[in-house]
């Protein structure tokens, strides 16, 4: 099958050598102009902060409010937090570095990066909603439907789970602000955004590729391309002009899935940690179904 595939592969980009230097270009540009700025200061400083332990004080005194409302250690708060707010793949790129510090229990880690690893608000309200659907109005419905189904699951499967801090001698030592923590945070930034800028650029091309299958159903190609790579599959839903009942509820589906890009991203973020994918996969799938639904009640 991995024959087949990087066969097929290797044969677009033969055969289509302008299509491919296209999609390339393009998921290029979506990782120098929005990802880049974003998340590449954000990737060095949660390294700093995990590291040092400038992050522990603070996560332990929130911790004593957060833990009767919600089931996770106060090392959890802060990836659950920077999750939701700066978006994919940074929820599962700081669980995994809470593990590997030994701030966090590999099996909290296991559960909670499922949760956590959730496209930004920014992305959802200023390019689905702003730029391809002109309906900045559903910005609160939508981060409704968008993040509730798996912090609901996630809270139901945990409920009655107790927590605690974990403290190893490697999490000790790096106790205080150094000139190495700022060294070893800027080179791993750089490392994070590097990697997902070639998972991007590849499924672009995949996405530009899956456009050439003989699908008569604008929807069914609109669904491939979308759950290829949600970018590219937003953008090409907007462009079918199809009505807004049936749009919307597919940008929702294809936002809460992440694509197989990011599927591929997650798994780059936390190969160091032994986490399984599958249960990340069956939550991405329950969320959504459940945001395609939720969508369509809305609409």
């Amino acid at each position: 099958m991995y024959i087949i595939i990087l066969t097929g592969f290797l044969l677009y980009i033969l055969i289509f050598p302008k299509e491919t230097v296209s999609a390339a270009s393009l998921g290029l540009n979506l990782w120098y102009e929005k990802m880049l700025p974003t998340l590449l200061p954000f990737s060095i400083l949660s390294y700093i902060l995990i590291h040092s332990g400038i992050l522990d004080g603070a996560a332990k005194g929130l911790h004593r409010f957060v833990k009767h409302l919600f089931p996770v250690s106060s090392a959890g708060i802060y990836p659950l937090t920077a999750g939701l707010l700066f978006g994919f793949p940074m929820g599962s790129k700081i669980t995994a570095e809470l593990v590997a510090s030994g701030k966090m229990t590999p099996e909290e880690g296991q559960r909670l990066f499922c949760v956590c690893n959730n496209i930004s608000p920014m992305f959802i309200s200023s390019f689905i909603l702003n730029d391809c659907l002109q309906r900045p109005d559903l910005r609160i419905p939508s981060f409704l439907i968008l993040y509730t189904p798996p912090l609901f699951l996630y809270m139901i499967q945990n409920r009655h789970r107790t927590f605690c801090q974990q403290q190893t001698a490697r999490s000790k030592k790096t106790t205080s602000m150094s000139f190495q923590i700022i060294d070893a945070g800027i080179m791993n930034g750089f490392e994070t955004l590097a990697k997902l800028g070639g998972y991007i650029m590849i499924f672009a091309i995949l996405a530009q590729m899956t456009m050439l299958i003989p699908i008569s159903d604008p929807t069914l190609k609109c669904m491939l391309i979308g759950f290829t790579e949600i970018t590219n599959g937003i953008s090409y839903t907007a462009r079918q002009q199809m009505d807004f009942a049936k749009a919307y509820p597919l940008m929702m589906a294809y936002t809460a899935f992440g694509g197989l890009s990011g599927f591929a991203q997650t798994a780059s973020m936390v190969k160091e940690t032994g986490f399984s994918m599958a249960p990340y996969f069956l939550m991405k799938l329950f969320g959504t179904a459940v945001s395609f639904f939720l969508a369509l009640l809305l609409v």
